[in-house]
């Protein structure tokens, strides 16, 4: 593992999330979301009824930062602010239907976009890539955790 082998792993990933992020969006028709949003989102739909305060200690940002965020996305119709009926301090996180539609229809095109792009590929890329999902996946939880 060299320092080249490094930069052109994260240079090839970030490629990807970038290539895969605008081309389904345009698919959507939507504009996309601040990848600060979508972060929001995809933690609200893996944790529903997360705290703001959980939110930010799970991102590894300032609660004030997600707060922000979470008021732009609850403007944009995607998030539902809920008072906990043990704590009416604390507001609680739901995706609302839109969010959950967007970020199906999203998904949809994403799932579409890679498996086309496999497909030209030859087998032997084809099963390395798809064998290396998992370990990309413990590697991004892995990197989450440093945070």
């Amino acid at each position: 593992m060299t320092e080249e082998t490094l930069a052109e792993l994260g240079a090839a990933l970030g490629d990807l999330h970038r290539v895969l992020r605008r081309t389904a969006s345009q698919r959507t028709g939507r504009a996309a979301l601040p990848d600060a949003q979508v972060e929001v989102l995809r933690l609200v739909q893996r944790q529903p009824g997360i705290s703001v305060r959980e939110a930010a200690e799970r991102l590894g940002t300032a609660p004030n930062t997600v707060s922000t965020l979470v008021g732009e996305l609850t403007s944009a119709g995607l998030l539902s602010r809920e008072r906990d009926p043990g704590d009416r301090r604390t507001v609680r996180l739901e995706l609302t239907a839109a969010a959950r539609d967007r970020t199906a229809a999203y998904g949809q095109h994403r799932s579409e976009l890679l498996a086309a792009a496999l497909a030209q590929l030859d087998a032997a890329d084809r099963e390395r890539l798809l064998a290396a999902a998992p370990a990309l996946s413990r590697l991004a939880d892995q990197l989450a955790q440093q945070r």
